[in-house]
């Protein structure tokens, strides 16, 4: 067994090979490196514009976060409420990863969403256009970005929001069977 670190979340893994995505932040494979490797890159100083930006994206995976544990907590459907949970959790510690450069310590208050709705497909809708948004203004992030870090955990990010549209539009499909 070895152990392998994410460079953009920076948790520990274990296993016999790397992950194809961080199991914590949904980072593609590529960002997974054997823990001797990995080095810690958050004490970046950082321009006026990545510290609003870094600012802005925390409240935006806060939100998120807190949107869909709610709707985990209103569904019925056990399929939708594990996709939840999990896409509460991935929010969650996206939020830790702009934290830690942001080096605030005390963040989890700071930011509460909206509350959810009681329909699944208005959830996934919701979701969708917060996802959406997030890859908009990652993209917006990485190419405002002039520190090297700032950059790679925006484009990481983009990724892993887009991977998160798709998983949607699977449950769109899922609803849509189900009827």
């Amino acid at each position: 067994m070895k152990v392998y670190r994410c460079r953009i979340c920076g948790d520990p893994y274990l296993g016999y090979k790397a992950p194809t995505n961080c199991p914590f932040c949904g980072a593609h494979g590529r960002y997974i490196v054997p823990a001797e490797e990995w080095i810690d890159e958050n004490n970046t100083e950082l321009s006026t514009t990545s510290r609003k930006n870094l600012e802005e994206a925390l409240k935006i995976e806060l939100s998120n976060s807190e949107f869909y544990r709610c709707a985990a907590s209103r569904t019925g459907n056990s399929y939708l409420q594990s996709m939840f949970n999990g896409l509460a959790k991935i929010e969650a510690e996206h939020a830790t990863v702009h934290a830690k450069i942001l080096k605030i310590d005390d963040y989890e208050n700071l930011y509460h969403s909206d509350a959810c709705n009681d329909e699944d497909e208005r959830n996934i809708e919701d979701s969708l256009k917060r996802e959406t948004n997030a890859v908009e203004k990652y993209r917006l992030f990485a190419s405002q970005a002039v520190e090297k870090r700032v950059k790679e955990v925006f484009e990481a990010l983009v990724e892993v929001e887009s991977d998160h549209i798709l998983l949607d539009q699977r449950a769109k499909q899922y609803l849509s069977v189900k009827k």
